[in-house]
């Protein structure tokens, strides 16, 4: 069998490298995209070292021009088999009444129309996968359910939650399947730091008390079991939370 080739944005930290490292464990050759290009290249270089295959590109998802080149690159690739739509992310945690229409524009523009860019730009050669090709979206459990503070961020998740289901319509009868990942708490180095602005102090208050909240790499080895399952098997929505965490405001803490 070939190697299949899997994409993955917003690989350079977090979920997205988490994922790379698992899905190439899984004998793929994964296509490792991110702005922060030197993370990405220093993680490509890991997995060549280990003996996976491996390909940088920086890649900015809302960039359109940069990402229709993107796909043209992949042209060299013999085909495209699975996408993992994974770059995201908050900004702030204020009122409706005081949020700034700036974060909110810009967790829009990643989180969902990052997310159309990359997917519009794939969709031909996923279509030509010879086992049927899988679009996957990382959206989260603020895309399901609304939360004080979340306004802006729980709007762009439920626009990609939103893009999902619609997809899936869409592609009905064709060789693609699309999967939705939403996870909940999930503690990885940077998420909580940048919704704060560099905020150490508020950053490690989202996860005070909690004993064990999930891992990227917890949320890898979900993506992974998604993907991996036989081509007519679509996992159309799996909702993942650490067992501290009932709902998105219903946590579990010991202080």
């Amino acid at each position: 069998m070939s190697t299949r080739t899997a994409v993955i944005t917003g690989a350079s930290s977090g979920i997205g490298a988490a994922t790379a490292r698992r899905l190439a464990a899984e004998g793929y050759r994964v296509v490792l995209t991110a702005r922060r290009g030197d993370r990405i290249e220093a993680l490509a270089a890991e997995l060549t070292a280990a003996g996976h295959k491996a390909v940088a590109h920086e890649l900015d998802v809302t960039d359109r021009a940069a990402v229709t080149a993107f796909g043209a690159f992949l042209d060299a690739f013999p085909a495209v088999d699975v996408l993992i739509n994974n770059a995201g992310g908050a900004l702030g945690a204020d009122p409706v009444a005081t949020a700034d229409p700036t974060d909110w524009r810009t967790m829009y523009e990643v989180n969902v129309l990052g997310t159309l860019n990359v997917t519009q730009a794939l969709l031909p050669r996923l279509r030509t996968a010879p086992d049927g090709g899988t679009v996957l979206i990382v959206s989260s459990t603020a895309g399901l359910a609304t939360y004080e503070g979340g306004g802006g961020y729980v709007a762009a998740k439920y626009g990609a939650h939103a893009m999902a289901e619609t997809l899936r319509l869409e592609l009905c009868g064709e060789p693609v399947r699309v999967v939705e990942i939403a996870p909940g708490m999930v503690k990885t180095e940077g998420f909580a730091v940048t919704r704060f602005r560099g905020d150490e102090e508020k950053a490690a208050a989202v996860y005070a008390g909690v004993a064990e909240p999930l891992t990227a790499e917890d949320i890898a080895d979900t993506v992974a079991w998604a993907v991996t399952r036989p081509p007519h098997v679509n996992v159309d929505l799996l909702v993942v939370r650490p067992r501290a965490q009932a709902a998105n405001r219903k946590v579990h803490r010991e202080l």
